[in-house]
């Protein structure tokens, strides 16, 4: 099969810009680890495709030229087009209307996944647990009822973490005001103002469609974060790799929960998945509360597949090798447009 990697840059922006100048100005050296497109294309090699790969840098030259670009499958590794996130899923439409067949999240599942609150009256919907939530915009509150302190603000249509730190996790009023005013300044849009809920930060990998299959859960190890900082999975803790709290918390699959325990786990998570129109593979992510009750945080269609990351730990850890896990998303969405053409 001829693949290509559809992945999306723009002008001025680097691969690992903060850790490499910091190298840079102590006179050392950094080893740059393999970016996930060139994993996945080695994975797709190995496995006997064709594979080349095409950027999307923000300017309409790149989009007319993928309207002339030919695959039999375009694997869809696009977050951003120009620098702005939020066009992820026009990106997929653009995909849609000019008739190429791409991996992963439709149209749908990634414009439920930017409108966090959406998605969290989805689920609810569905009978699952999400934290109570009231949205600010602008000075008007939006609220179902009363939540309580402490609470945790983020930005409601944004995604990798941003707009969640340090400061996201407030316990009084006037802190609660300071970071709404901080995201309608930085993000320009509605603060999604939620409960906060202690407990352990689990990740459940979901691969497939019509019968999706929930991988063995991971789970991101918080309680060695600083004495003061909250327990929650911020930008800090995710991308700065030089920050103390990105390295003192870690990722792995889970042991100490009992196959009943786990399954119930897994059907929330796949009970998300379907309800969000997932489809291919996704990660649903996921807190357990102290008193074991199960709450949906977010869903993440095309997660990040760098052989590192808890996506590829939860396949390693149900027997999958890297580039099996590869092949099987392939296959997940040629078998998908054998059955009905662009867009299902």
């Amino acid at each position: 099969m001829k693949i290509t990697i559809l992945y999306d840059t723009w002008e001025g922006t680097e691969e690992y810009p903060g850790e490499t100048a910091d190298l840079a100005r102590k006179g050392k050296k950094l080893k740059r680890p393999k970016l996930d497109r060139e994993e996945i294309a080695a994975a797709l090699t190995k496995l006997d495709h064709e594979v080349d790969m095409y950027v999307l840098d923000g300017h309409d030259a790149s989009l007319s030229g993928l309207m002339r670009k030919q695959a039999d499958l375009f694997f869809n590794l696009t977050e951003s087009y120009g620098g702005d996130d939020s066009k992820d899923l026009h990106l997929a439409a653009f995909l849609e209307l000019v008739g190429k067949r791409y991996t992963g999240g439709g149209v749908q599942a990634l414009c439920v996944a930017q409108d966090k609150v959406l998605a969290k009256k989805i689920v609810g919907f569905h009978g699952l647990h999400t934290p109570f939530f009231a949205v600010s915009h602008r000075g008007r509150f939006d609220l179902e009822r009363d939540i309580q302190f402490p609470m945790i603000v983020k930005p409601s249509s944004a995604d990798g973490s941003k707009g969640i730190d340090i400061g996201s996790v407030v316990t009084s009023v006037k802190e609660l005001m300071e970071r709404i005013d901080y995201i309608e300044k930085e993000f320009d849009c509605p603060s999604l103002i939620e409960e906060f809920i202690e407990g352990r930060e689990i990740y459940v990998a979901v691969l497939g469609n019509d019968r999706p299959e929930a991988l063995p859960l991971i789970e991101l190890d918080l309680s060695k974060l600083p004495e003061g900082m909250p327990r929650i999975a911020g930008y800090e803790v995710k991308f700065e790799r030089d920050h103390e709290a990105y390295k003192l918390t870690k990722s792995g699959a889970i042991e100490d929960l009992d196959e009943e325990r786990t399954k119930e786990i897994q059907e929330v998570a796949l009970t998300a998945y379907s309800a969000l129109k997932m489809r291919d593979y996704a990660r649903i992510d996921l807190r357990v509360s102290p008193k074991g009750q199960i709450y949906v945080i977010e869903a993440n269609p095309n997660p990040w597949l760098s052989s590192s990351a808890e996506f590829a730990m939860a396949a390693r850890a149900s027997g999958r090798t890297y580039n099996q896990t590869i092949g099987e998303i392939v296959e997940l969405a040629a078998a998908r447009y054998g059955r009905g053409g662009i867009g299902n």
